[in-house]
């Protein structure tokens, strides 16, 4: 990290005036990417923890902004039945915007806070978090869709995941943006940007079976 990290103010935990049309917006937006996969599926979100972070323009809110993408996705891909080409294509687009915006994501933020010590606990464990739900997507992309055990293992992983994101937006985010100078949360959202598209671009399906059940 820059010297300008070590010696800048901490910053304010509030969100700034203007806040809430800013956050709404964006999560409109990010609703309405995932709702554009399939229109005729309805996205029943209900609440989202609240985050000073959406529609930040900093590495934070492009972060927040996959989450309530995949919060949408997670909602649409249960409204769905079977193995119907809906749920195929929902899913499909989750696994692989999951594996790019975990890999983006630890590339861009999580490798620079683990060399914190102030930080370094809640990064490994986001990482380590990142791992279950790629194994958790391996083993639910292996198994028959219009299996009844399909749902009930999708709902697991939709738990897990939103666990996973409520846990970075309320509290890791805060506490790696306090360590973090705002030229940090510039390039760290130019990192993330690339990687992301370069990891989507290449994503591969793993299918593995690995739960029990």
């Amino acid at each position: 990290m820059t010297a300008q990290t070590m010696t800048r103010p901490q910053k304010s935990d509030e969100a700034p005036s203007g806040a809430p049309d800013r956050a709404r917006l964006a999560k409109s937006a990010a609703v309405a990417k995932a709702k554009a996969l399939a229109p005729d599926v309805p996205v029943r979100l209900g609440s989202t923890p609240k985050t000073k972070f959406r529609g930040d323009p900093d590495v934070f809110g492009r972060l927040v902004e996959d989450h309530d993408r995949h919060r949408a996705l997670l909602a649409m891909i249960e409204e769905t039945h079977g193995n119907s080409d809906t749920r195929q294509r929902l899913f499909l687009e989750l696994v692989r915007e999951l594996k790019a915006h975990a890999a983006a994501e630890e590339q861009a933020l999580w490798s620079t806070v683990l060399r914190d010590p102030a930080t370094t606990d809640f990064a490994r464990h986001a990482v380590a978090e990142h791992k279950e739900i790629d194994d958790m997507l391996a083993d639910l992309a292996a198994r028959d869709m219009a299996s009844p055990g399909w749902l009930r293992r999708f709902a697991g992983l939709k738990a897990e995941y939103l666990h996973h994101i409520g846990e970075e937006e309320q509290e890791q985010f805060v506490a790696a943006e306090r360590r973090l100078g705002d030229a940090d949360l510039r390039h760290m959202r130019r990192v993330f940007e690339q990687r992301k598209k370069a990891e989507k671009a290449d994503a591969v399906i793993e299918k593995k079976i690995s739960l029990k059940d």
